[in-house]
């Protein structure tokens, strides 16, 4: 008689110690082999405190010039990490200081015969042995009549769930809210320059549709729909890609004083034209003629689906004369903020304020500039004092001027987040935007990345989803989906995900972030293999040098480290960079002490560090110093 190999079950794991494999949900883990002992030390000890001692001599016994106490710590480090598991809230392994650690999971043995049950097996008579066979059959044949009667089962209720969902796909355009994707609209002007105008164009038909009752129709953001452009794709296709019931199409072609924009809702199941239309139009009331297009386009929607409800289209439509030429400018803007590099950030605050210059009393402008100086903040490594009050006065303004302005509501909330640390009145200012424009991807993604920020990863998760289906495509909010999964620990998960991303653009920076994967779980190979690329890519920077302090933070390469640290204090400019570069530079070297010094001096120049305090697992190294947790109690992260 064979013999099964032992396993143990915990939760969704699965513990082999046959061939030293852990396993999660049927996928396999790495694990070092230290500690898949430690591991399986605990499991066969389940409920039971397993000494420290008695690990070292199971584990570490034959390793004479091993630093036990350095071995253990990390293997129950990569333990937790790879279980998702937490030393102050443990599922499944529990700490007891001074004495081991205790397996608090259940935990269930399978397979493993003991010998004495072969042994018998081997010495039964041979009439019991007939007899048994005799048993068996009929067995069998018993089991065969349940196998056969559950497939004829199976077979019927696939038949069944087939024609659920048949009906389901029939029905979903009755039962649903539908969703609409706005598609680039096409530049006929034959000039490249008027790109701005055509994207712009698409952008705030997007906003116009997204301040629509979210009951009625949900709009598909900007970042998906732009991976349309210059593509030719067909409808159905892009429907099944965005899960878009609709899509509006159209065209813009400009001269000094004139616009044409031709527009047509498509159904995407059949590429039925439900409506089309040719609009020419002197430029001063384009703005009056987005919401004329947006009001039109939602209320054929709603006679399609038969819904017998209102169409609440967007507020009356601004002003448009002597906006348009601040509105052009404000275009411009937008077409330079969306490319999110340092270099367009600074062009897109050059038009958004010559837009304020044209017209001193147009909100969207102020609430952009705000938006640009906020994200410049973070993608120039610059420390909060340099950009944030300018930040501030443009959203302030921008509420002044107009105070249902939802991206105004939504850059005020990131100022009071990031600088002040007010962390109610952020929530209060997210939670407005979103009241004011449910299909506004950037409020709902913006407020997850502020949930996660307070360890509230369930409603994290909750807003990330819901930015992700209103921007499916969008790079950025996938990344940052990526960043809230390896905050909660869930290293697995945040892999996976920031891999996505990487797969939809090699070359989209943020995706980057997985090295903190590799580091949180010990594959310090792939993590320096990943922050080599960014020297390969042009790097070599402040961003470089700090991602190499915080693998080293990890390994303990301390010489390798006060390189790092030497290289840091070499490109660290006071004025411009911030500060919290040092600080990981002599963590890695060990020095402690000039590490929380200039803690100090990120907190006092309100760095962007400051936000993630609570939930980094780069900053576990000393989050039990008591000085850590008095910085969490001054920014307010002491609790949720």
């Amino acid at each position: 008689m064979s013999t099964e190999p032992c396993k143990y079950r915990f939760g969704i794991y699965e513990a082999r110690p046959g061939t030293r494999e852990l396993y999660k949900d049927g996928r396999k883990l790495k694990l070092r082999p230290q500690a898949f002992q430690v591991l399986l030390a605990l499991a066969e000890k389940a409920g039971d405190v397993v000494t420290r001692e008695q690990l070292r001599n199971r584990v570490w016994a034959s390793d004479t010039f091993v630093d036990f106490e350095h071995g253990l710590n990390t293997a129950i480090k990569e333990l937790r990490a790879a279980l998702n598991d937490s030393a102050a809230e443990p599922r499944y392994i529990e700490t007891l200081p001074k004495l081991g650690y205790r397996m608090v999971a259940a935990v269930e043995k399978e397979g493993a015969k003991e010998e004495k049950e072969i042994h018998e097996v081997k010495e039964v008579k041979e009439e019991e042995i007939s007899e048994s066979g005799r048993v068996e059959r009929e067995a069998r044949r018993i089991w065969w009549g349940w196998i056969a009667a559950v497939a004829a089962g199976i077979f019927a209720l696939t038949l069944l769930g087939a024609w659920i969902q048949k009906r389901r796909e029939a029905t979903t355009e009755k039962a649903g809210t539908p969703r609409v994707a706005v598609l680039p609209f096409d530049n006929l002007t034959g000039d490249a320059e008027q790109e701005y105008f055509s994207d712009g164009l698409t952008e705030e038909m997007i906003v116009q549709l997204g301040r629509i009752d979210p009951q009625q129709l949900e709009v598909i953001g900007r970042a998906s729909v732009m991976h349309y452009k210059h593509t030719q794709e067909a409808v159905g296709q892009i429907g099944r890609e965005l899960g878009a019931q609709y899509v509006l199409e159209g065209s813009v072609r400009r001269d000094t004083e004139r616009v044409r924009v031709n527009a047509e809702l498509i159904r995407t199941k059949d590429q039925k034209r439900l409506w089309s239309s040719e609009y020419d139009r002197e430029l001063s009331n384009l703005l009056e003629l987005q919401a004329e297009i947006a009001q039109t386009a939602t209320a054929e929607i709603a006679r399609t689906l038969h819904t017998g409800r209102p169409v609440n289209a967007s507020a009356s439509a601004p002003e448009s004369g002597e906006k348009y030429e601040a509105y052009d400018l404000y275009l411009q803007g937008l077409y330079f903020w969306n490319k999110r590099t340092v270099q367009d950030f600074e062009k897109a605050i050059h038009y958004f304020q010559a837009a304020i210059e044209k017209d001193p009393n147009y909100a969207p402008a102020y609430a952009g500039l705000a938006d640009s100086y906020l994200l410049l903040t973070g993608y120039s490594f610059s420390p909060g004092t340099r950009y944030m009050e300018k930040a501030r006065a443009a959203a302030k303004r921008a509420l002044e001027l107009e105070g249902n302005l939802p991206e105004a509501h939504t850059a005020m909330a990131l100022v009071v987040q990031n600088y002040d640390w007010n962390w109610q009145e952020a929530e209060k200012e997210f939670r407005r935007a979103i009241e004011l424009n449910p299909n506004y991807a950037t409020a709902h993604h913006w407020y997850a990345e502020h949930l996660g920020f307070r360890g509230r990863f369930d409603e994290a998760f909750a807003e990330s989803a819901k930015a992700q289906r209103l921007d499916p495509l969008s790079l950025i909010i996938g990344a940052d989906h990526g960043v809230l999964l390896l905050y909660a620990r869930k290293y697995a998960e945040a892999e996976e995900q920031l891999r996505k991303v990487k797969e939809m653009d090699p070359n989209f920076s943020r995706s980057g972030v997985v090295l903190e994967v590799y580091i949180a779980e010990g594959r310090y190979a792939q993590a320096e293999n990943e922050i080599n690329k960014w020297k390969q890519d042009g790097g070599g920077g402040v961003m470089y040098w700090t991602a190499k302090a915080r693998l080293y933070l990890r390994t303990g390469e301390r010489e390798q480290a006060k390189r790092a640290l030497q290289m840091l204090k070499r490109l660290q400019n006071p004025q411009t960079t911030d500060p919290s570069v040092m600080v990981w530079g002599y963590l890695a070297a060990g020095e402690r002490e000039e590490a929380f010094r200039w803690l100090e001096k990120a907190y006092q120049t309100h760095s962007n560090m400051m936000t993630t305090l609570k939930v980094d697992p780069a900053l576990d190294e000393i989050r039990g110093d008591a000085r850590f947790q008095e910085l969490l109690r001054k920014v307010g992260l002491d609790t949720n």
